[in-house]
């Protein structure tokens, strides 16, 4: 779920599956495919990964490019249009439909969350009158990271459900980090509390608010916020795995309620790639709630020159330019990626969390070589 990795929490290449008929001239455009290629091969052959797939997507096309395997025990490739555990490329979509609360009136950016949800972040010297609405969707509120407080072996938590309530405790029993807005600090806290704020407004799930508000209005078939205590991942997908105590474990099932609105959907690349494309053109808000969202603080994440609006990171592109997006890390899967201002957009997911810093770096770079023109 956080953009860098999580505490404990037969190598081969398949090259360009078309998910939209044959890739598009325009394809030119893009970085060659042989570099992308090359790049998930590195991850794979060089960072010890299973398997990573890049979707990029360019005028209304997409396609794919895949290394490795989706499944260790049969050895078979990322399976076409294949559905992945997002982790924190949930925010995007709970922070789209709180701007969206806000066009309607319904939500002040600028209010204490305290005016929404009165008397839930107090204690410890947390103080809900003091955090608006605003520093928890962009991280700097100064509450305590509830991920930090849960036992550092996943295993131990794994099958368990979580209410969004009791994880805003389990923060809440330590004292907030800063004063709110003085710094940027990544917490998950902060997007449960958005969650929250969403279900007492709407009188509905957030999961439900973002499928009714974001997910039908795209059209978007392969992502979804799953049903509580829904285990699997729907439709085809490849395996996730964990490193543990040395060992690497299946961790494809889970009970994903831990990562709740901080964490818990799952996505296709294109179907990613094509949210990121719709937020920033303007189709899922009104250009005052897209302005808002893009107003970015520097963000203290291990990419130089990343800055972090509402839900979104602004990351700049080895060629020049910049791109926005975000990017999720949740056992068993991490993804990558965004769209330039020209509509390129891409999406790179591996099938483990990277266990070194050059792992991290490669995963990047892969997202940078898709999206810089050769």
């Amino acid at each position: 779920m956080r953009m860098r990795t999580m505490p404990r929490a037969a190598i081969g290449a398949v090259l360009v599956v078309a998910l939209a008929g044959p890739v598009p001239a325009a394809a030119a455009d893009h970085a060659d495919r042989r570099d992308v290629q090359r790049a998930l091969d590195r991850i794979v052959e060089a960072d010890g990964l299973p398997g990573a797939q890049a979707v990029l997507t360019w005028r209304g096309r997409s396609w794919e490019i895949t290394s490795g395997v989706g499944d260790l025990r049969t050895g078979r490739p990322f399976p076409p249009e294949s559905r992945v555990r997002i982790g924190s490329n949930t925010k995007p979509f709970v922070a789209t439909v709180v701007l969206q609360l806000v066009a309607e009136r319904r939500v002040d950016l600028d209010a204490p969350i305290e005016r929404y949800l009165p008397g839930v972040v107090r204690g410890n010297g947390n103080d809900g009158s003091r955090i608006s609405v605003r520093q928890l969707l962009q991280h700097t509120s100064g509450l305590h990271d509830y991920v930090a407080v849960l036992h550092p072996d996943p295993e131990a938590w794994r099958w368990r459900h979580f209410e969004p309530a009791e994880l805003v405790r389990l923060a809440l029993a330590h004292p907030p980090h800063f004063e709110p807005g003085a710094k940027w600090e990544y917490s998950n806290t902060n997007y449960q509390l958005a969650g929250m704020l969403i279900e007492k407004l709407t009188g509905n799930p957030v999961g439900a608010e973002i499928t009714r508000r974001v997910i039908r209005p795209l059209g978007l078939r392969a992502t979804y916020y799953p049903h509580p205590r829904e285990l699997g991942i729907r439709g085809p997908h490849p395996r996730g795995y964990a490193e543990i105590d040395g060992r690497r474990v299946d961790f494809t099932l889970m009970d994903p309620s831990w990562a709740g609105a901080a964490g818990a959907m799952v996505a296709s690349g294109a179907e990613l790639n094509r949210f990121f494309t719709a937020l920033l053109a303007g189709r899922l808000l009104p250009a005052a709630q897209l302005a808002e969202m893009k107003r970015t603080v520097p963000a203290d994440v291990p990419i130089a020159g990343a800055r972090y609006g509402l839900g979104l990171i602004d990351i700049p592109l080895s060629c020049g330019g910049r791109f926005w997006g975000h990017g999720g890390s949740i056992d068993g899967f991490r993804t990558r990626g965004g769209v330039t201002a020209d509509g390129r957009a891409v999406n790179v997911a591996v099938n483990q969390l990277p266990t070194t810093e050059q792992g991290d770096t490669d995963v990047m770079r892969a997202v940078d070589t898709a999206l810089c023109p050769q």
